[in-house]
């Protein structure tokens, strides 16, 4: 009995460690907390929504109202922050100067293939972590991280321009707490005590060995 409440009350609490870590990771995403700072085919990218947003306007993957609808809440919350002014619908791409992104070099981004493929899996591991824990939050996080490290630390790709240097804000460490804490795992395994070893009984000697 004592196990079973000790397992039940642990999957309690770590259910609430992933869902608050996963409500975190979507809003630092979604909202477009500021994680990092390198360039991108739309100038100068903070967020791995706004490199996203790039690729997809570029590609044209998805219509541009799907891009806005992804964009619109970031740009809602640091309108209302900055000035308390609430973003135009129809300029919302000169706001995140995605507009001619098509015209600009496709080589800023294919050189930053982690950024590039982390944002992708941050964005979506944002979108899906919310309504079921998963391992892109976190898979995202690390790519962005190593790209970030390449280029910073590593200096791959070469950047003689300051005013492009690469930078990484605190909120991201914040964003790598939170994908690692969203992982769903399982109590059971956790809390199950180690399986008993079954103790060797001596042999019994038969009767006939011991009339003899």
């Amino acid at each position: 009995m004592a196990t079973a409440s000790s397992s039940s009350s642990s999957k309690g609490w770590m259910g609430n460690i992933q869902t608050k870590a996963a409500r975190i990771f979507f809003i630092l995403i979604i909202f477009q907390i500021p994680l990092f700072r390198v360039p991108c085919r739309a100038g100068m990218c903070t967020t791995p929504l706004h490199f996203t947003s790039s690729q997809l306007i570029t590609s044209e993957i998805f219509p541009v109202p799907v891009v806005k609808t992804l964009l619109y809440p970031g740009a809602l919350a640091n309108g209302l922050v900055r000035n308390m002014t609430v973003p135009s619908w129809n300029n919302l791409l000169e706001i995140y100067n995605l507009t001619n992104a098509k015209e600009a070099n496709p080589v800023t981004d294919l050189q930053r293939l982690e950024v590039l493929t982390g944002s992708y899996f941050s964005v979506a591991g944002a979108l899906v972590g919310v309504l079921k824990s998963g391992r892109m939050s976190m898979f995202g996080t690390l790519l962005l991280i190593w790209g970030l490290i390449k280029e910073g630390i590593l200096g791959k790709p070469v950047n003689t321009d300051p005013t492009k240097a690469v930078y990484v804000y605190p909120t991201m460490l914040l964003a790598l707490i939170a994908a690692f804490s969203s992982i769903k795992y399982n109590a059971k395994k956790i809390v199950r005590p180690a399986p008993a070893r079954p103790i060797a009984k001596p042999l019994q000697r038969s009767s006939k060995s011991k009339l003899k």
